[in-house]
Order: structure tokens, then sequence, then C-alpha cells
């Protein structure tokens, strides 16, 4: 029996990348879970994966741009569970393409559209299923929502409709748990870092052999462990994987992403210093939000 038996998950997104690796372990750990993606095929590679590591797995496809088919999907999650979801994971995002495809714009220089690319599916949309996933979980009392963002919410990452988008995905996480306070479910943003997915390879290291990037650690699974505590709250993934020691599977950790010698690293004219830190020295993580203070 895995540490999830019985449980009804939802991962977003789960086609590739980041919702697949989650997808595939909330199902190693017993839990049933629905994936969604607007490609069938993906769709059930990753169901496949989920059962050759003895899950159970649900692909629905579905376009999280359309309410309708967000609609459906819970509707039929209700009848097929009983009204039974336990975790959702807001990880469906439509403009990852769109960035390498306006690498080096300003804002103005990209057309208006990028704005719907990045923040239709990976704004909205999240909200979307997390109001329909909230009334399933205040009624029966439990549940915990994720949504998956990135430090593109506290300083500026790649363009401006991205740190947009990421800001207010941190914020919906923020503010969601304080109106689901007292119902019993959690809420929170999730930053899993530099994360090594089909597509940043097919566009990053394929650019630039000599670059990293890294897998992700799906710590989904754990989080139900302290899920009230950690509600309203930023997470970061190398730090949950730190706390209960999970590894990738080359046996690495994640990157501390406020290690001091991380954050020199990315201080224009100081990076070269970076290689003098001792890779122990962290910063505590109130520094990060002062260098992002706007007062």
């Amino acid at each position: 029996m895995g540490a999830l038996s019985g449980w009804v998950c939802l991962v977003t997104g789960a086609s590739r990348g980041i919702g697949k690796g989650i997808a595939v372990q909330l199902g190693e750990a017993g839990a049933t879970v629905y994936i969604t993606g607007r490609n069938s095929l993906t769709l059930g590679e990753t169901a496949g994966e989920v059962e050759a590591r003895g899950g159970a797995c649900v692909p629905v496809t579905c376009d999280s741009s359309k309410d309708d088919e967000i609609r459906s999907l819970f509707e039929r999650i209700g009848r097929e569970q009983k009204g039974r979801l336990d975790i959702l994971v807001n990880n469906a995002f439509g403009g990852v393409q769109t960035y390498f495809d306006n690498l080096g714009k300003t804002f103005w220089e990209m057309p208006p559209s990028v704005w719907d690319d990045m923040n239709n599916v990976g704004l909205r949309g999240h909200y979307i299923c997390s109001v329909y996933a909230a009334r399933m979980m205040v009624q029966a009392g439990r549940g915990l929502i994720v949504i998956i963002s990135s430090t593109g919410g506290l300083w500026y990452d790649f363009n401006v409709p991205y740190g947009v988008g990421k800001a207010a995905c941190d914020r919906l996480a923020c503010d969601g748990a304080v109106e689901l306070r007292g119902a019993g479910v959690a809420m929170v943003s999730l930053w899993p870092g530099a994360v090594r997915t089909e597509t940043v390879l097919e566009n990053v290291l394929s650019r630039d052999p000599g670059s990293k990037a890294e897998e992700e650690v799906s710590v989904s699974v754990c989080l139900y462990k302290k899920l009230m505590s950690l509600s309203g709250k930023v997470l970061l993934t190398c730090d949950l994987s730190r706390r209960y020691n999970l590894r990738d599977l080359d046996g690495t950790r994640k990157v501390i992403l406020h290690l001091s010698r991380f954050l020199v690293s990315r201080v224009p004219g100081l990076s070269w210093l970076s290689s003098f830190i001792p890779s122990f020295l962290r910063v505590p993580k109130f520094v990060l939000t002062l260098r992002a203070s706007k007062f």
C-alpha cells in the first residue's frame, strides 16, 4: 500500500515535463491520478508510464483554455470518484514555445498575443481549475491545491508577461489560502527551479551544448504531511527535497535557490565572485523578498 493509496489526484498539463514527473510519482505513491493535456497520444504515454510503476491513471484530453472542457473534467471526476478529489496540481502552461520564439525581445517588440499565450492557460486556467477543485475539497473538509510557479514571481525573468503571470500565480495561492483557512484545504505555490524537460532540451541544450538544467524532483507527494502549516506559502522544491531527503533519479539534489553562490552569480558584473563563495553558505529567504522590494 502506497502512502497515497485511495487518494484521488489531478495533474493538469501532464503530457510531458514537470506535470508528467509529478503524475508518475503520485501514481507510484498509490494515488489514482487523472492527467490532462491536449495531445491524446502523449497523454497515453504518460498514463502508460504511471501504470508501469504500479499506479492507476486516467488520461483526459482537455484544453485548459476552454472553460467548458474544464467544467466537464471536474464533473467527470465527481461522478467517477463520488465527489472525492484530494490533490490538484495546476501545472498546464501554454507559453513555453512562445517564450523561445521571442527570445531577446522587449514587451513592446512582441505581439500583444504573447500575454494570452503566457497567462491564459498558465494563470486563468489555474484559477478556473482551483474554483472547481475547491468546491469539491471544501465539501469534503480536506485537500491540497498546488500551483506550479517560478522565481519569475519574485524578480525579472524571461519577459514581462511571464513575470506578471508567475507573480499572479503566487498571489493566487496565497490569497486562496486565506479564504480556504478553516475549511481544511491547503493551497500553495511551488517553485521547481530549472527543470530538464523535453522542451528545454529541444530549445536550450540544442542551442548551447554546454548549458545545464536539472530534472524535477517531484515533491507534491510529501506536501500532504503538513498541509495546513504550509498553506499560503511559496515553496521551493530544493527546500522540500532537503526536508524529506529526496533526490533526483541520478542521485543529485536541486540547487538551493537562496545559496549565496547562486544569488551572486545572477548579479551583473559580480558573477565571477560566485566561485569564491562556499557552497554551504545560504542567504535567508526573507532577503530574497528584500531584493525584490518595490518600497
